[in-house]
């Protein structure tokens, strides 16, 4: 008969308490309480407190427990900003520009909003700078995205963001910009024209992921100058949200039907989590990363309002017989 110890090549552990930093598939025996523990990885949603004002295709940046949102549609354009403090969402300083469908990336108390619909004409260009309690305009000459557009993604930070994708164009775009501070610069192109997609990491490392409508489940990878295109989304899907860095991310919900579903990105495949959004929705918005996201607002029909929670870590659970 195959023992553990044959089969691992060392014993159970014997242990008075539970290990405080959890390894995953890790097996331990509890002296105390007299049972056999394994250390499972676990993917969850959570409910949060609503936001105060329900909202779609906002910027948003920051962690699961400092984040923000700013602007986005309702079904108009809005300049509300609000802040999420890990319980409870919080105003703040309003855009200088009213506008939905813009990007937006960096932390609280240092984040970055750019592009968006701003009525008509439409597509606009214009990039603030928020200190965590108001929005400044930048006023250099080259301080707005070179090439006015919504729909589009973004990652990085306030002194080193990314934009990439968006319209005017019907199908989206492939244009990528770099932001180092005080103006945007053109860059490598994406390979495929997106819109309404997720977008995560840094300026150096960044993912891709989804457009739509029409929907599809195209990902690349940008390496600080040019996109190469790798593993596909297991559902295709646009107006979805993403997190995280370019070896570690996670997206969720998305078109074309509100979507519950979620993955999870490992620098080379998409997984599909076994954890779904309570509330399906599109043109959700997302801070934090892979392991501790939050997701918030979006449309899955009508605004909403709804705050949601991702955690993923080993835990430890008893094994039963049963």
């Amino acid at each position: 008969m195959a023992t553990y110890k044959g089969i691992s090549g060392f014993n159970i552990k014997s242990l008075a308490t539970d290990p405080s930093n959890l390894l995953e598939g890790e097996i331990w025996y509890n002296s105390t309480s007299g049972t056999l523990k394994v250390a499972p990885f676990v993917e969850s949603w959570a409910s949060g407190n609503n936001m105060a004002t329900a909202r779609g295709s906002m910027a948003t940046g920051g962690t699961q427990t400092a984040a923000f949102a700013a602007g986005g549609g309702n079904p108009g354009p809005l300049a509300v900003t609000e802040e999420y403090d890990g319980t409870n969402w919080t105003g703040s300083g309003a855009l200088n520009t009213t506008r939905s469908y813009l990007a937006g990336c960096g932390t609280v108390p240092a984040g970055l909003a750019f592009g968006g619909f701003v009525g008509p004409p439409g597509a606009g260009a214009q990039t603030e700078e928020y200190n965590g309690s108001t929005w400044t305009s930048n006023p250099s000459p080259s301080g707005d995205l070179g090439t006015a557009r919504y729909g589009l993604a973004g990652c990085g930070t306030q002194a080193a963001g990314l934009a990439f994708g968006g319209r005017p164009a019907p199908g989206g775009s492939t244009l990528t910009e770099e932001y180092g501070g005080t103006t945007w610069t053109a860059s490598g192109a994406m390979t495929t024209a997106r819109k309404y997609l997720a977008g995560f990491g840094t300026q150096a490392a960044a993912i891709a992921a989804g457009s739509g409508p029409p929907v599809i489940s195209t990902t690349e990878e940008y390496g600080g100058a040019t996109w190469t295109t790798v593993n596909s989304m297991n559902t295709a899907r646009g107006g979805l949200g993403g997190t995280g860095t370019a070896d570690a991310g996670v997206v969720f919900g998305g078109l074309p039907s509100a979507s519950t579903a979620t993955e999870t990105w490992d620098g080379t495949n998409w997984t599909t989590s076994p954890a779904t959004l309570t509330t399906g929705r599109y043109l959700i918005g997302g801070a934090g990363i892979q392991t501790s996201t939050v997701a918030f607002g979006g449309r899955g029909p009508g605004f909403l309002t709804a705050t949601e929670e991702f955690t993923a870590a080993s835990t430890a659970e008893t094994i039963t017989t049963s």
